[in-house]
């Protein structure tokens, strides 16, 4: 394995009997926002252990920041900062004594960076833990995955349970401090919308394994969807790149990928179509619940006509 921020390779995990992940292979380039996709129970969590040593893996080979987790856990933790979906602390403590309960576990521990997070994040290193709002909460643990200077940041779920707002307030942090800094960042998460504007790679796990992986500018040109007449498709020949079908009586609204093939071959067979670009989240959604088969038809605004 060459040298990477994180690397993954036919990584497999069951949990009696059940696989879930199965030959999993991603790459994590230093310096990149890296966002991990999958539905709840996917095996994301599952992968995010696995990184800190937190759980073995059955097969394959794991590296971070150049070790195993499996042998070098405490040294990948001391340069690695987490920030768990729902992250729970000490109520009893106070804002400050957590941070001094934690930083003789991190010998790059900076004091002065936890004193400009607490005036940038609005929190009184005197209040008591119990006492903080959700949205100070997750701003805290994202202070505590920060005070060490970490190389490596893995945010899992971070804004659960947030309210919008401050769902983008804590994303706003995250690109002001994370991004800004050059720090590589992997980040999995369920709303996708958070996601887009910063992630520069994702990957989407399915049944165990990674059924796509790609720059995010890359997946948006790739992936399109087509309106076109339910005859006109009919007599198309089959396309592999289709990824979901829904069908109406008089309309078929396809998702592929490789959109510039799906469109030399409508093109082949004179057919007009609408071309239909897609935000990460129905991208997503046609990966992992995509239907070959007929659907119900949703009508979908044209932006591109083409004949």
């Amino acid at each position: 394995m060459t040298e990477a921020a994180i690397e993954i390779k036919g990584v497999t995990k069951s949990f009696r009997g059940k696989a879930v992940l199965d030959g999993v292979d991603l790459t994590v380039r230093k310096g990149e926002i890296y966002a991990f996709l999958g539905r709840n129970g996917a095996g994301k969590t599952t992968t995010i252990q696995m990184l800190l040593g937190l759980l073995d893996r059955d097969g394959g080979e794991v590296r971070v920041l150049g070790l195993d987790p499996k042998k070098d856990a405490i040294e990948i933790r001391r340069r690695v900062g987490y920030m768990a979906e729902d992250q729970t602390m000490y109520g009893w403590m106070k804002v400050s004594e957590i941070s001094s309960f934690l930083e003789p576990f991190y010998p790059t521990w900076n004091r002065d960076l936890v004193r400009k997070y607490e005036t940038q994040f609005e929190l009184d290193p005197n209040q008591k833990i119990k006492n903080l709002s959700k949205g100070q909460n997750a701003r805290l643990a994202l202070l505590l995955a920060l005070a060490h200077e970490p190389e490596l940041v893995i945010l899992d779920d971070p804004t659960l349970g947030l309210d919008p707002i401050m769902r983008k307030e804590l994303m706003r942090d995250v690109i002001d401090h994370l991004q800004g800094a050059g720090v590589t960042v992997f980040f999995s998460s369920h709303l996708l919308y958070e996601i887009e504007p910063i992630a520069d790679r994702v990957a989407i796990l399915d049944g165990g394994v990674i059924v796509r992986e790609e720059t995010t500018d890359a997946l948006r040109e790739d992936v399109k969807r087509f309106i076109l007449s339910e005859s006109h498709f009919t007599g198309l020949p089959p396309f592999e790149g289709t990824l979901d079908i829904k069908r109406s009586e008089n309309q078929a609204a396809v998702t592929v990928e490789n959109q510039k093939g799906f469109t030399g071959l409508l093109k082949e067979h004179q057919v007009s179509f609408d071309r239909v670009d897609l935000n990460l989240d129905e991208i997503f959604e046609a990966y992992v619940i995509g239907r070959k088969e007929a659907g119900s038809h949703v009508p979908i605004p044209s932006l591109e006509r083409v004949a």
